[in-house]
């Protein structure tokens, strides 16, 4: 269904803008189709296995297998998917944030935002608290939104990473 998206900002470029008709959605989804899972998909292959240089390998794991016990996220601008995101069980009562990503061209307008308002949410009505490993240039981004780095920095795909938590009751 869809997010609980921002009030629009009338920049005509971000998140809280109005969908261009009802087949062009804007906002953050929870993924419920394979049309939106092979999107999800799509953005997380362009950020993490293009740009970044993660092997594939790496990216894709058991728990993006149909069936998974895991919830995809995907956003889309105007019917263009622009993010993705993925949340797990990590262990009782705490759920692992994982493949936040945002195209390059829509980075600072607020996508990644909207895709963690969404997913904490989500988390919310199951989980108590919230763990992931953040790449090191995004450590801010999670800093900001409450989360508590804990531990030492540690390289995960070959990219500089510091584990963070954050309650969320």
């Amino acid at each position: 269904m869809a997010s609980t998206v921002t009030p629009t900002d009338d920049s005509g470029d971000g998140p809280g803008d109005p969908p261009a008709s009802a087949d062009d959605p804007t906002g953050v989804f929870v993924v419920e189709t394979d049309a939106q899972r092979r999107d999800a998909f799509s953005v997380r292959r362009t950020v993490f296995v293009d740009e970044q240089g993660v092997d594939e390998a790496i990216e894709y794991d058991e728990y993006d297998d149909p069936g998974a016990e895991v919830t995809h996220f995907v956003a889309y601008d105007d019917g263009e998917p622009v993010g993705a995101a993925r949340l797990r069980e990590y262990e009782d009562g705490v759920g692992k944030v994982e493949r936040v990503a945002v195209l390059e061209s829509h980075r600072g307008e607020g996508w990644g935002a909207a895709l963690m308002d969404e997913l904490e949410a989500t988390a919310s009505e199951r989980y108590d608290e919230l763990y992931l490993h953040a790449q090191l240039p995004a450590a801010g981004f999670y800093d900001d939104r409450g989360y508590v780095r804990e531990g030492e920095q540690f390289e995960e795909a070959g990219i500089p990473h510091v584990a963070m938590r954050k309650r969320l009751s």
